[in-house]
């Protein structure tokens, strides 16, 4: 996480129990509160898969004694959503409840569970088959460059006034050291010119789209629609779910009606995701027996 050391206090802490890793903690500190990373989709306590519960308990009290004494007042924690688990792992939801964790906002992802796959609305079929009959096509290339400066950053200076939260250069490194958990798609029309595209970041669970843009005939020509359809296909085998993301507005407060049913169209159907405010002080409270 280095390419963000120009944002973020780095406070990223490891856990070890006899000598071995049992637990990583990504994070940054702003003033006398930690996250668990502000530069990352999802932060959360990582634990290794052998981790035991009460392991897990001793482990987490020892984190929030430790910030305590480094003078840290609290914690907020966005906890890693569910589907990418590789086991059942619910600890820490159990301790934000017995330590006084204050929810501080609960997300809503859109996710597809391909173990109980939603065909392709009709108004989506309509869009791939328009795309077809236009003669696009998608390819995995490693067009990152023309995807960025010609379709997503001119798409969100337009729209929303921004940028995205990678640099070029940044994906490009990060894509050059995980090529095999980053792909780049992109949606190119019958003239050989990139109309629409998106970065795809895999995990062993999980397909999840991290940038999707297209150009302003993408709803005229379904380019958007052959693009998710061959994602969602392309990248399936081993995994359990695609992530479309959240589609929360103005910190949890709201949701876009739009991204929505354009989601659910997909297929997807609404998931959750918490983050929570946790003073350090509450160590004090998690010496839980087990009897």
């Amino acid at each position: 996480m280095e390419y963000h050391s120009d944002r973020f206090e780095d406070f990223s802490l490891l856990v070890f129990k006899e000598g071995k890793l049992f637990a990583v903690l990504p994070a940054n500190k702003k003033g006398s509160r930690v996250h668990s990373h502000q530069g990352l989709t999802y932060g959360g306590f990582v634990l290794s898969e052998k981790a035991k519960l009460q392991d897990t308990f001793d482990a987490f009290a020892e984190v929030l004694k430790y910030l305590n004494e480094q003078g840290v007042q609290d914690i907020e924690i966005r906890m890693i959503p569910r589907l990418y688990h590789l086991v059942p792992s619910d600890e820490i939801d159990y301790l934000m409840h017995r330590a006084g964790g204050k929810l501080l906002k609960r997300d809503i992802l859109m996710v597809l569970d391909y173990d109980h796959k939603i065909r392709f609305q009709k108004n989506r079929r309509e869009g791939i088959n328009k795309a077809v009959r236009h003669g696009l096509r998608v390819t995995i290339d490693d067009n990152i460059e023309g995807f960025w400066n010609e379709i997503l950053i001119p798409n969100l200076q337009q729209k929303h006034d921004s940028e995205p939260v990678h640099t070029l250069e940044e994906i490009q490194l990060l894509t050059s050291r995980f090529p095999d958990n980053i792909k780049q798609v992109n949606v190119y029309n019958s003239d050989g010119n990139i109309v629409a595209g998106t970065t795809v970041f895999l995990t062993k669970t999980t397909v999840h789209p991290q940038y999707v843009s297209g150009n302003a005939d993408k709803n005229k020509y379904g380019s958007l629609d052959l693009c998710y359809d061959f994602i969602i296909n392309e990248f399936s085998e081993g995994r359990r779910y695609f992530n479309f993301n959240t589609s929360s507005l103005e910190n949890g407060a709201a949701l876009s009606a739009g991204l929505i049913f354009w989601k659910e169209t997909c297929g997807a159907r609404a998931h959750t995701i918490d983050n929570y405010l946790l003073p350090t002080a509450s160590y004090k409270q998690l010496n839980i027996e087990l009897r």
